[in-house]
């Protein structure tokens, strides 16, 4: 399992230092990990486990405006 620092996880991710923290804060985005008094990193599978579910929200959410223009 490889823990990411966070250059590497707004590279995975395309967000930016705010933005990790505000969906951090939100429950949106997963927890670091402290590896140092001033360090953390990221679990590399709970990043992709949320970019997968960022996916699967977007066709849930075409699929239900698919739905409602055909009424």
């Amino acid at each position: 399992m490889m823990l990411l620092r966070r250059p590497k996880v707004e590279e995975m991710t395309g967000l930016k230092r705010s933005s990790i923290y505000e969906y951090m804060a939100a429950g949106t985005f997963p927890k670091p990990v402290r590896i140092g008094p001033r360090a953390v990193g990221w679990l590399e599978p709970e990043i992709v486990a949320w970019q997968k579910s960022c996916i699967a929200e977007r066709f849930a959410r075409s699929a239900q405006e698919a739905a409602s223009r055909k009424r």
